[in-house]
């Protein structure tokens, strides 16, 4: 696990050495093992390692080949590194037992078409100085990040945006992406919350050819293929068998390795799984809360004594909160997803013992874990078998009836059926709806966003979607933009901000194209969500574990926002600074806080996003007054 940058002049004006030096510093806590910067006229390359397999100095980046015309600076694991060195079509002499050097002789042999090879997590860069080609990846589900910036002059990419906020231009703030952060607690990909600055998204590799640019998808989810078995019995093997493959895989390491252990069903069944395959007990790791409703703890412990694992544990409590500025910085833009506070000092408890640690992300993504997947009957007949105009129509009239005939509560049963079912998901994920924000922005910001909705957006996505069960439709679009861009963001900045790699064996790619082929019953089964999963563990976790509500990373954010930090939420939220800056309505705010603190109605996770904005402006906009002005 790495930090990489780059930067490629167009013009063929010679990079400064001092810049990769700087934006490589930038990424120091990525990689804080070794550092090493490639600059050659108008070329330069940044690489911080983080030493996971040949933690001797062979391993450095930039790496070049045996003649020293192609260079790569590569951040992540592919852990079929080995397999591939049979697949190369020249004899090489290797230098090195890393996966670096294998990937760069695969690009030799086959160019872009390497990708479709490699199973793992990763973001690489690749300079070829004889064609005058810079090729830039990303993994397929998008566990390890990558930004670029494109001028009419220049490409630069890293790892994380503050090594592109080193450049002399300051990039001006996006009002669109900071109007989907209100949305969705994060800033969907390929926005970011800079002009000009955008993510790459997953499965995509972008070349820069001789100063031509363009982006290719090399990889994508099917969901309409259904696997066919003949029986239940043999869809829980394969599964097993790939799941057993997955944690095998991650499991190779020249550094000590362990897991996160929540108590949950999907980090439970990594460590039963771990513990099947390793000689020595599993390291974990847990996180708590006094909450009773929001401590894992017990959990937790007991699937630790069930499988005898070295286990460590670390309390959460409001003073947590004075995290918040430093989370500012680790995540470079507005963040609200608050479970990144649990997450930071887990990683940080973690990497006192480890190097290393096998999570249980993406198991509700791939095989339908959370509630939202228990669609209603109606809403699904409604979405299918009834047209849009016709639903318009009946919401239409609907809302002519007056509430003396129809009951509110019926009214807004009848009127949500009658939406799309993106506009029925945005309803149910999103922090402030279209409603909310009449109220909350001022008419100028309004004036800067006007056409740029979220529902228009999510809409898209599910238009790009285009499955025949509504069940895989919602996990597509989860997977297309939840997943990469709030959870697997948390995980990668909070574990990275310590120097820990976090690996994923639910996001294995042939995992999921198992997962995602499955016929629906496998995935929701009697209102039952994740059946396989719990199928696969049923001998093997204890039953409690298994049949238990799904519990989300949560954090008591609506009693801390009213008792210890009530003081500390309303001065950052109502000072002069904020108030002037010129987005929302000071009245909305005042009225949020007062409904929170005084009024007993729970609007924690609203304070939290308007917080971590507010946060953020501080840290990146107020020393850069021009670009945080209203009119950027």
């Amino acid at each position: 696990m790495c930090g990489i940058a780059g930067k490629i002049q167009f013009d063929r004006q010679p990079l400064q050495r001092e810049l990769l030096m700087a934006m490589g510093a930038r990424l120091s806590h990525r990689g804080p093992d070794d550092s090493g910067v490639y600059v050659k006229g108008h070329a330069g390359l940044a690489h911080q390692r983080l030493s996971i397999l040949d933690l001797s100095e062979a391993g450095h980046q930039p790496m070049s080949n045996a003649q020293g015309n192609v260079w790569i600076v590569f951040n992540g694991e592919i852990y079929n590194f080995e397999e591939l060195r049979g697949c190369l079509r020249t004899p090489r002499n290797f230098r090195t037992r890393t996966d670096t050097e294998v990937l760069l002789y695969l690009y030799e042999d086959y160019g872009v078409q390497c990708l479709s090879m490699l199973r793992g997590m990763f973001a690489f860069a690749v300079w070829d100085e004889a064609a005058q080609r810079l090729m830039v990846a990303r993994d397929r589900i998008g566990k390890k990040p990558l930004f670029y910036r494109v001028t009419d002059t220049s490409v630069s990419f890293a790892s994380e945006l503050k090594a592109l906020l080193v450049e002399p231009s300051r990039p001006e703030i996006d009002p669109i992406a900071l109007n989907h952060y209100l949305t969705f607690q994060y800033i969907p990909a390929p926005l970011t919350i800079y002009r000009g600055i955008k993510k790459l998204l997953p499965g995509q590799v972008m070349v820069c050819d001789q100063g031509k640019i363009s982006f290719d998808t090399y990889w994508s989810l099917q969901y309409d293929r259904k696997v066919k078995f003949g029986t239940e019995e043999e869809y829980l093997e394969a599964f097993k068998s790939l799941l057993d493959e997955s944690v095998r895989l991650r499991l190779i390491s020249d550094a000590p390795l362990g897991a996160f252990l929540s108590g949950g069903l999907d980090s439970s069944s990594i460590v039963a799984v771990m513990s099947r395959c390793m000689t020595q007990p599993v390291k974990t790791f847990s996180i708590g809360f006094k909450e009773e409703a929001f401590n894992e703890l017990p959990y937790a412990r007991e699937i630790a004594q069930r499988f005898s694992t070295d286990h460590h544990e670390f309390i959460v409590e409001p003073s947590a909160l004075e995290i918040l500025p430093k989370l500012v910085c680790v995540y470079d833009e507005p963040f609200a997803d608050s479970s990144a506070i649990p997450t930071y000092y887990l990683s940080q408890l973690s990497r006192q013992s480890v190097k290393v640690v096998l999570n249980g992300d993406g198991g509700d993504e791939a095989l339908a874990g959370y509630p939202r997947y228990n669609y209603r009957e109606l809403e699904r007949w409604m979405s299918r078998y009834v047209g849009k105009h016709v639903r318009e129509s009946l919401k239409a009239t609907l809302l002519r009836v007056p509430l003396s005939l129809l009951p509110r509560a019926i009214r807004q049963i009848a009127e949500r059926a009658c939406d799309s079912f993106a506009a029925t998901y945005l309803n149910r994920i999103c922090y402030f709806s279209p409603h909310d924000k009449t109220s909350l922005y001022t008419p100028e910001f309004s004036a800067l966003i006007q056409g740029h909705d979220s529902f228009s957006l999510l809409n898209r996505w599910f238009e790009d979607a285009p499955m025949a069960e509504l069940l895989d439709q919602m996990l597509a679009v989860d997977i297309r933009s939840y997943l990469p861009d709030d959870l697997l963001v948390k995980v990668d900045r909070s574990t990275m901000a310590h120097g820990l790699e976090a690996r994923s064996p639910f996001l294995d790619h042939k995992l999921l194209e198992f997962t995602a082929a499955l016929p629906i019953g496998f995935k929701v089964r009697n209102g039952e969500t994740k059946y396989l999963l719990k199928r696969a563990m049923r001998e093997v976790l204890p039953k409690q574990i298994i049949t238990r509500s799904k519990q989300g990373f949560g954090v008591p954010i609506d009693r801390w926002f009213r008792e210890d930090c009530r003081d500390y939420v309303r001065d950052t939220l109502l000072s002069s600074r904020s108030v002037t800056r010129g987005y929302f309505s000071r009245g909305y705010i005042q009225n949020l806080l007062d409904e929170h603190q005084q009024r007993g109605i729970a609007c924690g996770y609203k304070l939290y996003a308007l917080l971590m904005l507010e946060l953020w402006h501080c840290a990146y906009v107020d020393d850069h007054a021009s670009a945080g002005s209203l009119a950027a």
